[in-house]
């Protein structure tokens, strides 16, 4: 019989193999331990990663297959290209995390809860503040309309959730996303675990011991120091 691992008792860097992961649930790989830094930046460097809700154990995953985006394959539709070029809208990076993270844990039309729980906000605040995790605004004059955060391992960003309040804003910042990674030699967006609105956008399923291998050699990479935190009109991207 399969067991998955009770974290508790081994070292934030000590995790299973992610090929022990269940089938069913697909990747439950372990239970337990916490979300300090070290546990985190450990996880998403082997592919890793905790998903769980409110008063739940917590719960670290490795699906098979993966969901991911090629940086240089995200799907513009014509309508969206045409609604990009007619916006006023701006995008940032890390001009504004916290908004961002509180935005995209607010409850959603047809949603009972969030996943992102208060342990995790306190928990990926952290790590934005020790640079390993990330977000891309989507601003219309000084609103924020959508976004997104993840955390990067080396060459290799991990999208957690995005959030939209206004028609294709979440959209908008995945190109953003996507534009600047592409720059900066990223070849993939990790989405982790599909749903019909990602596959739209050019999201593709990867068998997990190819994320895998691709991971070990994009985590090794060092990451950029060169977000760019300046307004750049998001009209550009179409």
């Amino acid at each position: 019989m399969i067991r998955i691992r009770n974290l508790d008792a081994f070292a934030p860097d000590d995790f299973p193999d992610p090929e022990h992961a269940l089938a069913d649930p697909d990747g439950l790989l372990a239970f337990g331990g916490d979300l300090s830094a070290d546990r985190l930046v450990a996880a998403y460097s082997r592919g890793i990663f905790p998903w769980y809700s409110e008063g739940d154990p917590l719960l670290w995953w490795s699906p098979d297959p993966r969901c991911l985006f090629a940086t240089d394959a995200v799907h513009v539709s014509h309508s969206l290209a045409k609604s990009l070029r007619k916006s006023r809208w701006r995008w940032s990076m890390d001009r504004a995390y916290e908004d961002v993270m509180r935005a995209c844990a607010a409850p959603r039309a047809g949603q009972d809860g969030t996943w992102i729980t208060a342990d995790m906000l306190i928990a990926y605040a952290r790590l934005h503040r020790l640079g390993h995790a990330h977000s891309l605004e989507i601003w219309d004059g000084g609103e924020l309309v959508g976004g997104l955060y993840g955390v990067c391992s080396g060459r290799m960003f991990s999208a957690e959730s995005m959030f939209s309040r206004r028609p294709n804003a979440s959209k908008a910042a995945l190109v953003a996303l996507a534009h600047v990674l592409r720059a900066r030699a990223f070849p993939w967006i990790d989405a982790q675990v599909p749903n019909p609105h990602l596959l739209r956008m050019g999201a593709r399923l990867v068998p997990r011991r190819q994320f895998l291998d691709d991971l070990a050699t994009l985590a090794a990479q060092p990451a950029p120091d060169d977000w760019p935190r300046t307004l750049a009109p998001v009209a550009a991207l179409a």
